[in-house]
């Protein structure tokens, strides 16, 4: 017997790990999961950890700071831009890194499947990539200072600056906090965007 690829969802849904079919991408088991996924592996302060769902919604957040005009599908690729990781979990850059190519294909194939599901395009545009590592990269800067111990000095050596004119004071959330604020935004951005979710597809309005 060949081993499971397949996690079930709290949904119910079935979703098989190595080939990832939007049609068992849920946002509830998504917004569930990352509520429930610790930053910085929880090597953080406070008496919650700071989640992947909170950290999602900052990085919305600051592309929109940056990028005031930008289109609400974007805005909701940046949302959705560690989505993957309701499954896989969150892991440290160095670490990915440390893994190499099979872990990126991977990553990249659930990415694939959570934009086919919501809408979006498979495939990110570039410019809008950058956009949202920009975001991510200044998140990281406040959580890094704030929150995981880094001095001031290392966390502009490591992330850069975050934007001019954006300031943030980190309070993690408790999960179930987390995973509403995630899902509301999500119910607010893919309205504004023009989408609906169904039962079995995500379809134009």
């Amino acid at each position: 017997m060949s081993p499971r690829a397949w996690q079930r969802m709290l949904s119910g849904r079935r979703l098989d790990l190595l080939d990832p079919s939007p049609l068992d991408i849920e946002i509830e088991d998504i917004a569930h999961g990352l509520a429930r996924v610790a930053r910085w592996n929880g090597q953080t302060t406070g008496a919650h950890a700071f989640s992947v769902a909170q950290h999602s919604v900052v990085v919305e957040e600051i592309v929109a700071h940056i990028e005031p005009a930008l289109e609400p599908r974007w805005r909701l690729a940046a949302l959705l831009h560690d989505a993957s990781e309701y499954v896989i979990g969150d892991m440290i850059s160095p670490f990915k890194a440390a893994l190499g190519v099979d872990y990126k294909a991977f990553e990249f194939r659930l990415e694939t499947a959570i934009h086919v599901r919501f809408g979006l395009p498979a495939a990110t545009p570039a410019g809008i990539k950058r956009l949202i590592k920009r975001a991510d990269r200044a998140c990281a800067f406040f959580e890094a200072t704030q929150l995981a111990g880094f001095t001031h000095s290392e966390s502009l050596e490591l992330f850069g600056a975050p934007p001019t004119g954006y300031a943030l004071r980190i309070e993690p959330l408790p999960p179930a906090e987390a995973q509403a604020q995630y899902q509301r935004r999500f119910e607010i951005l893919s309205e504004a965007a023009g989408y609906r979710v169904q039962d079995q597809a995500f379809d134009t309005v």
